[in-house]
């Protein structure tokens, strides 16, 4: 596909999935000299939004079912050669995280803040709190008191509600989605999927994304 096409990328910070994608954007970008644009957002209100969560309420089976979901995140950890441990619990709301990376962004640091959080939540096995959260500028270089400032600030929970609320609008249902123009891929196990629309070679008959 010609020329750098962007690909539009909604993520969960404390998303399995979410976190096994990212580890493939790099490369996916250098082979089809395309940019993933990366929208993090608390996947769990989005559902609500949608009224329909499968993580709400009893336990989940099939594809939800929790000890199936960490065998096939190590499975899928193991095929990419990426490290994996099963998260432990946040202590803190889950959009605070999106928040988080989202003020980041005032200061160029929005994917570095999604990879450090992934990076925590799934290598490191931290406990996600207020400490983990205050502590981010430091590990990003950033300034803290604007970091503290736009993690509570009106503006940041603006972009967040928008950010869910234009998902939503563009049928998005889970993490990871990604968009290459109207066309949408969800799944980290879509992503030979969209691999195959940038290089131009999926057929271009689609369902309606609107539905």
């Amino acid at each position: 596909m010609a020329g750098r096409v962007t690909v539009d990328f909604y993520l969960g910070l404390g998303s399995r999935y979410s976190y096994l994608a990212a580890s493939q954007t790099d490369r996916i970008e250098a082979a089809y000299d395309c940019r993933f644009v990366w929208k993090p957002i608390a996947s769990g209100a989005l559902m609500d939004r949608r009224g329909s969560n499968p993580f709400r309420g009893t336990a989940g089976s099939g594809q939800y079912d929790w000890g199936y979901r960490e065998y096939d995140a190590k499975c899928w950890a193991a095929y990419y050669g990426i490290p994996f441990r099963e998260p432990l619990a946040f202590k803190v709301d889950p959009d605070k995280l999106a928040l988080a990376c989202l003020a980041a962004g005032g200061q160029g640091a929005l994917v570095p803040c999604c990879r450090l959080l992934q990076r925590l939540i799934f290598v490191d096995g931290a406990a996600i709190d207020d400490d983990v959260i205050s502590g981010l500028p430091a590990r990003l270089s950033l300034d803290e008191p604007a970091f503290k400032r736009d993690l509570t600030g009106p503006e940041t929970r603006a972009r967040h509600e928008g950010l869910l609320e234009e998902a939503r609008m563009r049928g998005v249902f889970g993490v990871p989605t990604f968009f290459v123009g109207e066309r949408m891929f969800w799944g980290n196990d879509r992503l030979v999927l969209l691999e195959a629309a940038l290089a131009g070679t999926l057929p271009p008959a689609m369902m309606d994304s609107s539905t």
